[in-house]
């Protein structure tokens, strides 16, 4: 990494940690999603079992990590037990579990070696394996809602969920947990990723017989276009594929799906929801150039050098436009990232997301070589 990036890496990493402090001092008690006015929302109590709950922890002990700052502590330690409810709800346990525990009871067990966040780990770990079809050779997705049979949905997110299979795996050396995160990636390999390095964000199976159905288009603009978080999701998913098993195509599909969201990224560096969406259409998503920017930043690690300094070098420019377009430095305001949007369907877009952050911090620390490997 050139000098001058490392400069400004270290120059973002002390803002956002000075600002997570106090951010820390004013969410005791809270686990955020959004923001309002500046301030956090709680995701405590009925919402508890909300899929983006692990990620205030996780900024949490990344400051814990390089600060030793003890509310922070207690903000992640109490979100991880907090996260015990969702354990008796069968629909609060789904795909995600991975967002959820490892950013929580696994990043604590690798910090502190507690045998309850093991334990929480391994709980949520055979919660995921459990929801395999091994007909189709996937992982279900959501659990039915109002009405809607989710039974043969798979997503591309769920490829940020397999480390936690990954990870069982090596703690108990039950190969089932692999095999099944395996089996899963073989899959998207094979039904999700374009011929032109896009992806699919929902592809449909016959939950019986395993047969593919079709595509959605989930959060993006239209089946068949480029849902750009869901790109991240397949960029990184991918990488963190290839780090745990060392198979050849994994590597491959994240080079694809990377080299297409690069050769997608409009001029002036802010990602739009749908790479696809109308040229009238100016939403977008921050939290998707985040994700993708942590994602380069993984692949970077595992290619030849020749495409290495690529992928970090258009991850610095993902961050940089965050850093300076789109990040709220004030103090005062709780969240780093404006305009990150969860969907392009919803009715509401641009505005706080809680996993936009983590992301953005998650990759500049990276690049100093302070980030805890939860994945």
């Amino acid at each position: 990494m050139r000098s001058e990036i490392q400069h400004w890496a270290n120059e973002v990493e002390t803002k956002i940690l000075d600002k997570l402090e106090q951010v820390a001092e004013r969410s005791v008690h809270k686990i955020p999603y959004s923001a309002a006015d500046g301030s956090f929302d709680d995701c405590s109590g009925q919402k508890i079992g909300w899929w983006t709950n692990g990620f205030f922890a996780g900024m949490m002990w990344f400051l814990y990590d390089r600060r030793k700052n003890s509310q922070a502590l207690k903000n992640a330690l109490e979100i991880e037990e907090k996260l015990d409810a969702s354990f008796l709800v069968y629909d609060f346990m789904d795909h995600d579990n991975g967002f959820k525990w490892l950013p929580t009871a696994v990043f604590d067990y690798k910090l502190t070696g507690s045998e309850a966040s093991l334990n929480r780990g391994l709980l949520a770990a055979s919660n995921l394996a459990g929801r395999y079809n091994p007909e189709g050779k996937f992982i279900r997705a959501w659990n039915d809602r109002a009405g809607q049979d989710h039974r043969g949905y798979a997503i591309i997110d769920c490829m940020m969920n397999l480390p936690l299979l990954y990870w069982a795996s090596d703690c108990t050396g039950d190969p089932r947990f692999l095999q099944i995160a395996v089996n899963h990636a073989d899959t998207v390999v094979n039904s999700f990723i374009r011929p032109d390095g896009s992806v699919a964000h929902i592809v449909e199976f016959d939950p019986v017989t395993g047969r593919r159905i079709r595509s959605h288009k989930g959060q993006g603009y239209e089946d068949g276009s480029s849902w750009t978080r869901g790109q991240g999701w397949g960029i990184y998913g991918f990488a963190l594929s290839y780090r745990h098993t060392k198979k050849q195509e994994y590597l491959t599909a994240a080079c694809r799906i990377a080299d297409y969201f690069l050769d997608h990224i409009p001029e002036n560096g802010l990602i739009p929801i749908d790479f696809n969406q109308p040229d009238s259409c100016t939403w977008e998503d921050s939290s998707a150039a985040a994700v993708a920017a942590s994602g380069l930043l993984e692949l970077s690690g595992l290619v030849q050098a020749s495409d290495q300094e690529r992928y970090e070098e258009a991850a610095v420019r993902l961050l940089e436009v965050l850093s300076q377009q789109r990040c709220r430095w004030e103090t005062e305001v709780d969240y780093f990232l404006d305009c990150c949007s969860a969907s392009y369907k919803e009715a509401v877009h641009e505005y706080p997301i809680i996993y936009g952050d983590f992301y953005f911090i998650e990759a500049v620390l990276k690049i100093n070589q302070h980030a805890i490997d939860i994945w």
